[in-house]
């Protein structure tokens, strides 16, 4: 086994929170190490919805020089998204700034933030994965690796280690006693399929993604139809990762692809993936560590999408480090301001919709149906909760008459909680603990879900 030279920071994983992390370090002039298990012409190749905000170009535009997607990069330009109840008769149209954003060619973005990086003086290690971390007494010092050419293992020692590796969280699920999960819940997990299609005809509204809410066709998940031009589509289909439901390509192909908007298309690219929709995990530090992106469950658990989410969490972890390396305490208690500034905000947002999630999942298509007819949650209520404001719903009285005439108080009632244990649960992560009062927020937070078990029972 070789041993290597040490680094300020190594990044494990070249993802967009990767890039983004190991980029905004060797912009601060830190020398920075980052690993990828691909070779370097294939980093960026991922299944995924490849859809992402303006409004995080807008931010990181502004922090760290970030582009806009090229002509290249860009598929189509989005204006909104169609929500579309199980039985279709009643479309939500979300329009607003929140929502506008990119379909981007999710290999060419890749290799673009990949060489920007490199640029930045990152020195890139590819074909190479990540075995295990090392640890230097109670401190994450290095990480084993393994080429996946000569099969030949190295020792490489930093002074602080990024783990942003994805859903496989490679370090993450390898740590010592931490507050960080090593495990994330089958339930908390989304397995997806997609395929990229040409069409024969055009497709209608080419600015706006589709989303299917359908509980019998995607359990515990939803169908997308995004669009990457005139006559192509990213479609796919994602479920609850449970042992009882079905296979996402079965029912992609049995259910969506029947459609006659998919006759005589053919299929551009098409893959599985993996993707957490829930809350960021308790902790996003240890000693000597920070996690970003996927690892960290930095996505939204209403559509998955985690591109945005991930480059500013690996601008947070980033900045953090500097600041940990000044003052020399690369600690958890000297890291865990990371964990305060993403809470506060994405964190937050991702914990309300978490909570909103778990109402989703558990109310029936009839149910479904019925609510959005009604209009129980307006399209400029959708919006403002999708971007971490409160869930404010619909609840005049000709609309509670109404529900009790058709039967379904309950399903306003539920909802009415639902929206109070989601203001509850931001609240709490708006206020972050200390790592001494971490354990009594845990439980206050815990607290919190099991309450919406019980409304949603």
């Amino acid at each position: 086994m070789v041993k290597h030279m040490g680094y300020d920071c190594i990044v494990v994983g070249a993802g967009t929170g990767g890039t983004t992390t190991a980029r905004t370090l060797a912009m601060k002039d830190y020398k920075v190490l980052l690993i990828d298990k691909k070779k370097k012409e294939a980093v960026g190749d991922k299944v995924c919805g490849d859809a992402i905000g303006k409004h995080h170009f807008d931010t990181l535009n502004k922090l760290i020089g970030l582009r806009y997607p090229t002509k290249e990069e860009c598929e189509a330009n989005i204006d909104g998204i169609d929500v579309i109840s199980p039985d279709k008769e009643t479309i939500l149209k979300i329009t607003g700034e929140g929502v506008k954003g990119y379909m981007i060619n999710r290999l060419k973005f890749g290799q673009r933030l990949l060489d920007a990086t490199i640029d930045t003086g990152v020195e890139f290690l590819d074909n190479t994965s990540v075995i295990s971390p090392i640890y230097d007494g109670d401190f994450v010092a290095g990480v084993l690796t393994r080429s996946s050419v000569s099969g030949e293992k190295k020792e490489i020692r930093g002074q602080v280690v990024i783990d942003a590796s994805g859903v496989t969280a490679v370090v993450r699920r390898k740590l010592r006693n931490s507050n960080i999960e090593r495990n994330v819940q089958n339930e908390d997990v989304i397995i997806c399929f997609r395929e990229i299609r040409d069409l024969t005809q055009e497709i209608d509204d080419l600015n706006y993604c589709k989303i299917y809410l359908t509980q019998s066709i995607a359990p515990g998940g939803y169908v997308w139809v995004f669009p990457e031009g005139a006559k192509r589509v990213n479609v796919g289909l994602g479920v609850q990762n449970t042992p009882n439901n079905p296979h996402p390509r079965q029912q992609l192909y049995e259910n969506v692809l029947s459609d006659p908007l998919f006759e005589g298309s053919k299929v551009v690219h098409k893959g599985g993936g993996i993707v957490p929709t829930r809350r960021p995990i308790w902790s996003q530090v240890a000693n000597g560590l920070l996690i970003v992106g996927d690892a960290a469950c930095q996505v939204n658990p209403i559509h998955g999408g985690g591109i945005g989410p991930s480059m500013m969490g690996g601008y947070l972890a980033a900045t953090t480090v500097d600041q940990a390396l000044e003052k020399g305490d690369l600690s958890e208690r000297g890291l865990w301001d990371y964990n305060v500034n993403y809470m506060k905000g994405y964190g937050a947002k991702q914990a309300g919709l978490d909570i909103f999630r778990l109402f989703l999942q558990l109310t029936p298509d009839a149910e479904m149906n019925y609510g959005m007819k009604h209009r129980l949650l307006k399209e400029e209520d959708i919006l403002n909760a999708s971007l971490g404001e409160d869930l404010v719903l619909n609840l005049t009285e000709k609309v509670k008459r109404l529900f009790s005439g058709i039967g379904k108080l309950g399903l306003l009632n539920r909802l009415r909680k639902i929206s109070t244990k989601m203001q509850e649960i931001k609240g709490l992560f708006q206020n972050y603990p200390s790592p001494e009062q971490f354990e009594v927020w845990k439980s206050e937070v815990e607290s919190v879900y099991e309450d919406t078990w019980k409304i949603l029972d």
